[in-house]
């Protein structure tokens, strides 16, 4: 490890942001972290050095308070080496009873955020020839499942992002991977970190099932937020990281299912494919 490195993490209140700025701090990192209550940031991270870790209070949807806090990082540590884009929420429901509103502001959140911190922080990094970009999307960005469709697009979204920006920064030195975990034994599931739609419409009898199954899931989930943050770790420190990362058994299990039925129905429908081209 490298404790010199300078770690940037929105949303770190709770969750997998808060387990992983404890764990940066034990290990002697330095961390600017960011919530919307610097106050309760310090509070759930308790009493640190001042020297190594800068909580921030922010609101991810605005550009200047983006700005500032990145300000503020540079004039106290000088750098970024490891921006963790973390922020964001879950929503359950069907589409038709989700209002627009709350589809806007998921994807303000959970993928525009993220693009926003990304181009302000990729600036620093490309100086220094040195960078790496974690983006906390989710299993469900690949292999989603009934009543999550617009979740799912937002980090369908965040991963699409991380492929190709990858691509574009790789000769500065800047490595970027997309993490994307199944269920963690954090407050995802409850009131502050999901909004959810009870589906009143008759039918939709998968997207119930589901929704009962998930909410009964809560403080049972199988990944372990410190074990997360111990790999986070060493992806930033690992030279050539993948562009995904699957975390848990779960999200390892959709995503062989997925690709194993996406690569059947591609050899299916072939001929149809490439009938689209021009006669060669």
């Amino acid at each position: 490890m490298d404790p010199s490195k300078v770690w940037f993490i929105t949303g770190a209140s709770q969750g997998l942001g808060l387990s992983l700025v404890r764990k940066l701090l034990d290990s002697g990192y330095r961390v600017a972290a960011t919530s919307r209550n610097a106050q309760t940031l310090k509070n759930a991270v308790g009493l640190i050095d001042p020297t190594r870790f800068l909580p921030l209070a922010m609101d991810v949807t605005n550009p200047d308070c983006i700005d500032d806090t990145i300000r503020q990082t540079i004039t106290a540590f000088g750098r970024i080496d490891v921006l963790v884009n973390n922020a964001g929420y879950g929503m359950a429901g069907t589409v038709e009873e989700t209002s627009d509103q709350k589809i806007r502001d998921i994807i303000d959140i959970n993928l525009l955020a993220a693009i926003a911190m990304t181009k302000r922080v990729v600036p620093i990094m490309r100086e220094q020839r040195a960078g790496t970009i974690l983006n906390i999307g989710s299993v469900a960005g690949f292999a989603g499942a009934p009543g999550w469709a617009t979740y799912s697009a937002t980090k369908a979204g965040l991963a699409a992002f991380s492929e190709v920006l990858a691509l574009d920064v790789a000769e500065f030195g800047i490595r970027v991977t997309v993490v994307e975990p199944a269920g963690f034994r954090t407050g995802f599931l409850t009131e502050g970190s999901l909004a959810y739609t009870e589906t009143k419409i008759n039918g939709y009898e998968a997207v119930k099932k589901t929704q009962e199954r998930y909410l009964a899931m809560s403080g049972r989930q199988a990944g372990d937020p410190e074990r997360a943050a111990e790999i986070f770790i060493r992806m930033a420190e690992h030279p050539n990281p993948p562009v995904h990362l699957f975390l848990g058994a779960d999200a390892y299990n959709r995503a062989a299912k997925k690709l194993a039925e996406m690569t059947a129905e591609l050899e299916k429908w072939k001929s149809t494919t490439i009938s689209a081209d021009y006669p060669s």
